[in-house]
């Protein structure tokens, strides 16, 4: 009988860990069956993250337009997916530049968007242009450009494709944030300002346009590494705060998979971070002055605030 009862415990783990992978594999499955025949955007689709969201959604047939600054990038992204993809399932990407900092291309961008499927039923808005460098070396034209990359070049996208969605009364936008659109660290002013700013018309957007059966997702993450899974570890930190802020960041591929499930499920909010950050989240609204002093002396550690992008 006692032999019996101690086998129980690791028994039931191994069954609960089967169940929780098939539960995941399942619902993994059925997020590519979702978007199959959707028409999906991915903005700055040649980058990590991009890249990895483009083969994700090809891979579920749906109808991308994939759009980024760099034809010839754009090209070699649809090739790659074309090769490695069954013709008869997938359909071929359709490509268009697309470059943020220039806003008074951006007109002609979302006619050109609209005329690949004549709509669009998902648009991922993953661009992001980062600086880091204390306020008083900033010049108001880079805060400009920050700001066009991060806020109205989204936003101007989202609100060009927004009125064929509120014709057909279905669509979803996605935007892809950083969690200082909710967190904010020394050195990283104009980024930060950007990231908020977004962050507050998407969650504006969503309440206004629910009633029209539209969905407005965002995924708050931290920094990205571009590091694979299976690279050496970098060196320990010095002291005792680093370590505690040293940590991994999340890959372009886990991004994407969350996009794809964020999609298929129609989240409202998605948080990736690990838990220093989500803790800093807590403390910055409940203890604002602690978390002040303490940021404010982190500033002479740059190791300590880099951690919190």
């Amino acid at each position: 009988m006692g032999f019996t009862s101690v086998l129980v415990l690791p028994v039931l783990v191994v069954v609960v860990a089967g169940v929780y992978y098939v539960y995941n594999e399942v619902l993994r499955f059925m997020s590519k069956s979702v978007v199959r025949n959707k028409v999906v955007v991915i903005t700055d689709a040649v980058s990590g993250v991009g890249t990895e969201c483009a083969k994700l959604f090809h891979k579920g047939g749906a109808r991308l337009i994939l759009c980024g600054k760099s034809w010839d990038k754009l090209e070699s992204l649809s090739d790659d997916l074309s090769s490695a993809s069954d013709p008869s399932v997938t359909f071929t990407p359709k490509l268009v530049l697309l470059d943020f900092s220039d806003m008074d291309s951006m007109p002609d961008v979302i006619t050109e968007v609209l005329e690949c499927y004549g709509c669009v039923d998902v648009l991922i808005c993953n661009s992001s242009l980062k600086i880091k460098a204390p306020v008083q070396t900033l010049s108001l034209e880079m805060d400009k450009t920050i700001m066009d990359t991060n806020y109205f070049g989204p936003i101007t996208l989202a609100k060009g494709v927004l009125q064929s969605m509120l014709s057909r009364r279905t669509g979803q936008m996605l935007l892809v944030n950083s969690i200082q659109g909710k967190l904010a660290v020394p050195f990283r002013t104009a980024y930060a300002a950007s990231k908020h700013a977004v962050q507050a018309f998407f969650d504006c957007l969503r309440a206004e346009v629910e009633e029209y059966g539209i969905s407005v997702s965002t995924i708050n993450h931290t920094f990205i590494t571009a590091l694979p899974e299976d690279s050496t570890p970098s060196p320990k930190p010095s002291n005792f705060l680093c370590a505690l802020f040293s940590r991994h960041g999340i890959y372009p591929a886990e991004l994407a998979d969350e996009i794809l499930c964020t999609v298929s499920r129609k989240k409202k909010e998605v948080l990736m971070a690990h838990p220093i950050p989500r803790a800093a989240l807590y403390i910055r609204t409940f203890f604002p002055s602690f978390f002040f002093a303490v940021v404010a002396a982190g500033v002479k550690d740059a190791d300590i605030t880099e951690q919190l992008q």
